[in-house]
């Protein structure tokens, strides 16, 4: 499989999320069959309730669009003894296994709504932060799925620092995602180039970086910001996604590249909808795999 034939999607991109209001929700049968139509060749799963779960009808719906299942988003709170995150590794397990979806997508879960504030976190909240991902990555291994961590604004690894206290004291792979870790203060760019080695997944989205810096300053919410036009298509932002690309592909990367601009609507899309943004990032990122 070439590079270009590991274009994915998300439904995110088309305003499908978990969050609870979160924007209006467009039906997985026109997000499926827009994906097919631009050339996407895989989708990650979506929330809970966006696919079928029952494993044949989930089977049958994407064979239907013709994509596969690549993997799916799932926060999960590792940072609280009073949670065990592998009761919900559990609960997942047979999804993926029977969606044959090899990337589970971990966030750092904050145990909060939404993605506008995170608590604090003290030495014994990071020890097992770090223990927990690594239990959850060895278990799902287990079954032939490997578990990246997804630095994520909102979430318990979020900034520069976050990220480097889990290269340095756990063994999980990362997904990175050039949008929120832009945001969450490390530049994409340099960590590829740092980190090749631990990047086993990808979500490739752009920025505006008047909108990150209202973020991080604490002028907007996360939430505000990306209903305000934070993410931008491939190409139209500040990430050096060139640059991200010529790292990737310089290691050796084979994993997925998946387009995944978070996006918020207010009401059914006129015209076009969110298809028009991520054709131009299909076309931006085929480009440069082409090169």
């Amino acid at each position: 499989m070439t590079d270009v034939d590991r274009i994915a999607g998300a439904p995110i991109s088309w305003g499908v999320c978990e969050v609870p209001g979160w924007g209006f929700q467009l039906p997985a049968d026109q997000v499926l069959r827009q994906m097919n139509e631009i050339g996407l060749a895989a989708t990650e799963l979506g929330p809970d309730g966006f696919l079928p779960s029952d494993p044949d009808a989930l089977a049958a719906t994407l064979a239907d669009h013709h994509l596969t299942a690549v993997g799916g988003f799932t926060p999960f709170v590792l940072h609280r003894p009073d949670v065990d995150p592998m009761r919900e590794l559990e609960r997942l397990l047979p999804g993926f296994v029977a969606a044959r979806a090899g990337v589970m997508v971990l966030s750092a879960d904050s145990g909060l709504t939404g993605y506008d504030s995170r608590p604090d976190l003290d030495d014994n909240g990071w020890n097992l932060l770090l223990r927990n991902l690594d239990r959850v990555a060895a278990a799902a291994a287990q079954h032939g799925i490997r578990a990246v961590l997804h630095p994520h604004v909102g979430t318990m690894v979020e900034t520069g620092t976050d990220v480097q206290r889990v290269l340095a004291g756990s063994s999980v792979s990362l997904c990175l995602d050039t949008g929120h870790l832009l945001i969450g203060g490390t530049d994409p760019a340099v960590l590829a180039g740092q980190a090749p080695d631990r990047i086993a997944h990808t979500h490739f989205k752009d920025v505006d970086l008047t909108f990150a810096r209202k973020v991080q300053a604490g002028k907007l919410t996360y939430t505000e910001a990306v209903r305000d036009g934070m993410y931008r298509p491939l190409g139209t932002g500040d990430v050096d996604v060139a640059a991200i690309v010529g790292h990737l592909r310089a290691n050796g990367y084979d994993g997925w590249y998946t387009l995944e601009q978070d996006t918020i609507l207010t009401g059914p899309p006129t015209g076009e909808g969110p298809v028009s943004d991520v054709r131009t990032s299909v076309e931006f990122l085929r480009g440069l795999l082409l090169a």
